[in-house]
């Protein structure tokens, strides 16, 4: 019995991605030639994004550079809240149309759109509430 000869699929072209804000990391896929349809764990950005303002961040490189609607954007995000989220996919999403074409690097770079933002939660400090909140003054 003869072995069947399988083909090999044809290979799409994709860009790859990490971006990380606060404890969230996000892994990004592009892919050219899309409808422009946003996907975060298995779900549509309308679903998984309640707020405007977090589907805006989201969009934020894509619209700097008038490339809404020519990828559709496959997303991997897991750690912190939603806003931690928003901000990592957008560093991904930016990092990764700068890997589709190298020209938009400069106008995402000075959007600020590839540094990381590395503010993160102080550390509870002993005696106090929290980082900085210190008990109630009493007098008696």
């Amino acid at each position: 019995m003869a072995a069947k000869k399988s083909v090999p699929a044809a290979k799409t072209v994709e860009f790859g991605a990490t971006g990380r804000r606060k404890q969230s990391i996000a892994r990004v896929r592009l892919i050219p030639n899309g409808k422009g349809l946003i996907t975060i764990n298995k779900k549509d950005i309308e679903e998984f994004f309640g707020l405007g303002t977090l589907k805006l961040i989201v969009n934020q490189p894509l619209e700097l550079t008038n490339t809404v609607g020519k990828y559709d954007i496959l997303v991997n995000v897991h750690g912190g809240g939603l806003s931690g989220q928003a901000g990592a996919i957008r560093q991904a999403i930016a990092r990764a149309l700068v890997k589709a074409d190298e020209s938009l690097k400069d106008e995402i770079k000075k959007a600020g759109f590839l540094t990381r933002d590395s503010r993160v939660k102080e550390r509870k400090k002993p005696g106090l509430k929290k980082a900085r909140k210190a008990p109630q003054y009493s007098k008696r």
